[in-house]
């Protein structure tokens, strides 16, 4: 039987209570929820449990409080197979917490709450080398990790990606420089940009500022990535489906992303595969509940691009 990538996500470890409403709120009031979980999360988070549950072995650096919060955080990852030796506990500060509404059509409200304390820029990564790890990902909720993780990845060879989303563009400036692999939002690559560009011309403009693979996500549109050789925007579609809950999507599609790239899928099946985890991701409530097995995947790309 063939090894196990190994990967290494960085970031982001929330506490997420995610709530089911008909529609999502537009003025104040009293809400009744027709459905709820309360689940360990974030966007590394999310995406290094997706990674695992693809068939990969998955080692977790994020940063949480030493409360109660914390603990059970740790507990719940850990038990979905994520290794949380590399987890910073930190005295006095509290765990992240995240309140989400989640509508009828799949669409969400998130409020996040960090605390400083436990989000302060790590000094040194928590492993001595990453040459163990086929590939980093990160977010950009905890910065000074990222940066660490990113630079010391491509510094050996490793893929080193960056789940671009949305955040202050000082964050965006500093980690973009540091990829091997961008995988943007739409709101991200605008922010970077500075205009209101469709997908394709934000690719085209992110792909201009870096040497970097760059990719722009856009949901139901699928992904659009930039072909350095041939110098033109290429796009994948996602596959069609009736969204039940897009929370966590995006995280899945970029822990999808990682292990296809620590595997060494031509990019293009790589997208391919990512988006079909995204796309079933989106039939099932709960956020990174949903994030698929690797056979389910497979059938998923199999039914959507038979030609291949």
């Amino acid at each position: 039987m063939k090894k196990p990538v190994r990967l290494l996500s960085v970031g982001a470890f929330t506490l997420d209570t995610i709530l089911r409403v008909e529609t999502l709120p537009v003025h104040q009031g009293k809400f009744i929820a027709t459905d709820g979980v309360q689940i360990a999360s974030g966007m590394a988070t999310s995406a290094a449990c997706a990674a695992r549950r693809l068939g990969a072995a998955v080692s977790l650096w994020a940063s949480a409080g030493d409360d109660a919060v914390g603990d059970r955080l740790v507990a719940e990852i850990e038990a979905e197979g994520v290794d949380c030796s590399l987890v910073r506990r930190v005295p006095g500060a509290r765990s992240a917490l995240a309140a989400i509404l989640v509508d009828a059509h799949g669409e969400r409200i998130i409020v996040p709450f960090y605390d400083k304390r436990a989000q302060a820029d790590p000094e040194i990564l928590p492993v001595a080398d990453l040459s163990a790890f086929d590939a980093v990902l990160v977010d950009v909720r905890w910065p000074g990790a990222a940066a660490l993780a990113l630079a010391a990845a491509r510094a050996i060879g490793r893929p080193a990606i960056l789940d671009a989303d949305t955040a202050p563009l000082e964050v965006l400036e500093r980690l973009l420089p540091l990829a091997s692999h961008i995988v943007a939002s739409e709101s991200a690559a605008r922010i970077v940009c500075g205009q209101a560009l469709d997908p394709e011309t934000a690719c085209a403009d992110l792909a201009s500022r870096t040497d970097a693979f760059v990719a722009v996500t856009g949901g139901a549109a699928g992904s659009w990535w930039f072909d350095r050789p041939a110098q033109s925007v290429r796009h994948v579609a996602a596959p069609r489906i009736k969204a039940v809950d897009t929370l966590a999507a995006g995280d899945v599609f970029h822990g999808a992303f990682a292990v296809a790239l620590a595997e060494a899928m031509p990019v293009e099946q790589a997208l391919r595969f990512a988006s079909a985890a995204a796309a079933l991701k989106c039939l099932r409530f709960g956020g990174r509940l949903g994030a698929p097995d690797r056979a389910e995947t497979l059938a998923m790309m199999a039914a959507h691009w038979p030609a291949d």
